[in-house]
């Protein structure tokens, strides 16, 4: 009879927990704004107690979810710089001192889902530091190693070790890194050079960490359409990236973004998130800013970003006030005293135009996008439409004026919504838009 009651017991955990299972990434992160976190350039102190203290201010631009940059310990050895690169990890299951304390990282990682955001973290499963203590107290096996034993050096990475993913020990030491975490209660995980491990690493780890937490959000700094079938809710946009920079320097045009979208399309499936962006710490630090490589069409090609399909918008660190800057990527070298200006108003309302509009949601979810009809090669004019809510966007993608004759599938009236003002769109009534000039209009 015990074991009778036992067992009825837990059926009835079992049934509860699966009518309260939260909500899978594909339920909610169609409308998500990413937020990139670079600890230690992101306030002065450089540290979880002080960054949790602007935590509120990120909920007011309109963050979904923040992404930390890694977080742990960095080794000494071969160390880059005075402070090193976050991705030369010494200790996946520690908190890098220069930022605080276990017990300062978990009341930021509370203090963020108070206030209604998810935080993800960087997870680096390519490599170690090369003065992890598994390089010398685990069998040689667990790395790659050249012929002299020594661990494997990719490109100019001089600071660190490659693992070695045939040795199933490394698999189940670094599925136990994602479990600790999760555990911990981050919410998902951007995976640092995920083209490097293989697939199957992926999709067995996502499976197991899934049946524990369905709702966690996994994003790969990758781009291919066999990611999303390793099991990952995300990935970079990076020829995107590239063909916007390439547009603004003047050497392609909408057209290219067309062919590159209508491509795309057919490469991925309809439930992809795609994350789309201007920056981050690789392009900041190494490419330059924003603004260095798009000039006057920085702010356009950000709009952009948060309009077309199956996009997630991501913010970098700096950008919310036009920080133009280049971070020193191995020094501390923070942002200024955050102020509110024109940029943090320009991303304030983008994010709310997203939350707002159900037609821009990425993935499935995402309105159909439509071009209007006999537009110039330069102008790129379409609309985005679910149900009844319908997105114009007028953009023009060159350094000179170009005129927009509206057809009958963008004609109605408008609210502009970066300024908020009344527009009515007369088909067959021209008008210009200046040099990078754009509309985004919302019914």
């Amino acid at each position: 009879m015990k074991r009778l009651f036992n067992l009825l017991f837990a059926a009835l955990l079992l049934a509860a927990s699966c009518t309260s299972r939260p909500q899978a990434p594909a339920e909610w992160a169609g409308s998500t704004v990413l937020y990139e976190m670079n600890v230690r350039q992101f306030t002065p102190e450089g540290t979880f107690a002080a960054a949790e203290r602007q935590l509120p201010r990120l909920r007011e631009l309109g963050v979904d979810i923040v992404w930390l940059m890694p977080v742990y310990p960095i080794g000494e050895k071969g160390r880059k710089g005075s402070l090193g690169s976050y991705y030369a990890i010494r200790d996946y299951r520690a908190i890098n001192p220069e930022f605080g304390t276990m017990a300062d990282f978990e009341r930021f990682l509370d203090r963020a889902h108070k206030l209604g955001m998810r935080v993800i973290l960087d997870y680096v499963a390519n490599h170690t530091s090369p003065d992890h203590a598994w390089v010398t107290e685990m069998p040689s096996e667990w790395y790659v190693r050249d012929s002299t034993g020594v661990p494997v050096v990719q490109y100019d990475w001089t600071d660190i070790a490659k693992l070695n993913y045939a040795t199933p020990a490394v698999r189940e030491a670094m599925f136990d890194v994602l479990k600790f975490w999760t555990d911990k209660g981050v919410d998902g995980f951007r995976c640092d050079a995920a083209k490097e491990m293989p697939d199957d690493f992926w999709t067995d780890a996502f499976v197991r960490l899934r049946a524990v937490r369905p709702d966690l959000f996994l994003l790969a700094e990758a781009e291919g359409p066999q990611f999303h079938a390793d099991g990952f809710d995300a990935t970079y946009a990076w020829e995107l990236h590239h063909l916007l920079n390439a547009i603004a320097r003047g050497d392609k045009s909408a057209a290219d973004l067309r062919a590159y979208l209508q491509a795309d399309s057919e490469r991925y499936p309809a439930s992809a998130h795609r994350m789309m962006f201007t920056s981050n710490h690789d392009e900041n630090s190494w490419a330059g800013t924003e603004f260095e490589r798009m000039g006057d069409a920085a702010a356009t090609m950000a709009a952009l970003t948060y309009v077309l399909p199956q996009s997630l918008p991501l913010i970098y660190t700096g950008q919310e006030i036009g920080y133009d800057h280049r971070f020193a990527f191995f020094e501390k070298d923070p942002v200024p005293a955050w102020e509110p200006n024109r940029w943090t108003a320009f991303y304030t309302k983008l994010n709310a135009l997203r939350h707002d509009n159900p037609a821009l949601a990425s993935g499935a979810a995402g309105g159909e996008m439509a071009y209007m009809g006999g537009a110039v090669s330069d102008l790129m004019a379409f609309t985005r439409t679910a149900g009844d809510n319908k997105v114009v966007c007028l953009f023009n993608l060159s350094a000179r004026q170009q005129p927009v004759i509206p057809t009958v599938e963008v004609g109605g009236e408008y609210t502009d919504a970066m300024t908020g003002a009344k527009r009515t769109i007369v088909p067959g009534e021209e008008f210009a838009l200046g040099p990078w000039e754009y509309l985004i209009l919302v019914n």
